[in-house]
């Protein structure tokens, strides 16, 4: 779902990108009662694992992939919103300046969708749905896995209304193709969180919140997982399009993002090292775990309380 630059317009661009940036000032605020030191290294592994899930495409229907967004899981990993907010817009800048993954122009647009909306729509929905379900630590997963879901298709739908107030597309036809195909995908990235959660809680919940008592055991784990899925889960990406960009081949503005593109000079474009695939991959997914980890670990450094 990441806009790339040339679909949205200017004022939509810039409107976008003030609440963006008035949302992480809030959430920067905001996240200092989320972390304590203890915490700190959490937001690294939840912005790194969010990286390397977002790297793996998987197919859907129809010649359409897609892939974790990832919203819903962070603010539950992390214990708030805000948080999982900072997380998903640490993942999506770092994606655009290294890996020119989403437009630069469109930055505060693919922040706004799905690190503001995707977030909370998927954080209000799953407390609510888990107190519903009885509130027991059993029924997280299952609520949170409804809700990521549901947070996929609102974030689209968002999108949607981007592109038509842009001009970029008639909103009777990109409002019901976004929408179906994301269905698609949020039934993917429910049954992923779900499946996180459920191994968290039975395997690993002292990574959870509201286990500030217990001793954090071992990082090895989770970080050899994660570079298992950046750099070698990676590989078998699915090689078809997400889902906004097959909605803009099929309704004919994907010439758009050909014509603009912004981008900082890096060798890590569209995650390959030098143009170069497979290992070039790999290295890639890898690095750019590092660095999601080390940037978001320094905001935890930043957002903590002075006393923690």
């Amino acid at each position: 779902m990441h806009i790339p630059d040339g679909f949205v317009s200017v004022p939509v661009a810039a409107a976008t990108t003030i609440a963006s940036v008035a949302g992480l000032g809030i959430a920067l605020v905001r996240s200092k009662d989320a972390f304590g030191v203890r915490r700190a290294p959490v937001l690294g592994l939840t912005t790194a694992f969010i990286f390397a899930a977002q790297m793996i495409n998987f197919p859907v229907a129809g010649g359409t992939s897609g892939h974790l967004l990832g919203g819903a899981l962070a603010a539950i990993v992390l214990g708030s919103p805000w948080a999982g907010a900072l997380c998903l817009a640490t993942v999506l800048i770092i994606q655009a300046v290294l890996f020119a993954d989403g437009g630069i122009t469109a930055l505060g647009a693919n922040i706004f969708n799905m690190g503001f909306v995707g977030v909370w729509v998927g954080w209000s929905l799953t407390q609510t749905l888990h107190r519903l379900f009885g509130g027991s630590k059993s029924r997280l997963p299952l609520a949170a896995g409804i809700a990521a879901a549901i947070s996929v298709i609102v974030a689209a739908v968002t999108a949607s209304i981007e592109l038509a107030i842009s001009g970029t597309a008639n909103l009777a036809v990109v409002l019901p193709a976004m929408a179906g195909v994301h269905i698609l995908i949020g039934v993917g990235e429910g049954l992923i969180t779900g499946s996180v959660l459920t191994y968290l809680i039975k395997a690993r919940p002292d990574l959870l919140p509201g286990n500030e008592q217990e001793q954090i055991r071992s990082w090895v784990v989770p970080v050899v997982g994660i570079l298992l899925i950046a750099g070698l889960l990676s590989l078998f990406a699915s090689a078809w399009p997400d889902g906004l960009e097959k909605v803009a081949e099929d309704s004919g503005f994907i010439g758009l993002g050909e014509k603009v593109r912004i981008s900082i000079p890096t060798p890590f474009a569209d995650y390959t090292f030098n143009n170069n695939e497979g290992i070039g991959t790999s290295i890639a997914g890898i690095v750019g775990s590092i660095v999601c980890f080390a940037v978001a670990w320094g905001i935890a450094q930043v957002v903590k309380p002075k006393n923690a």
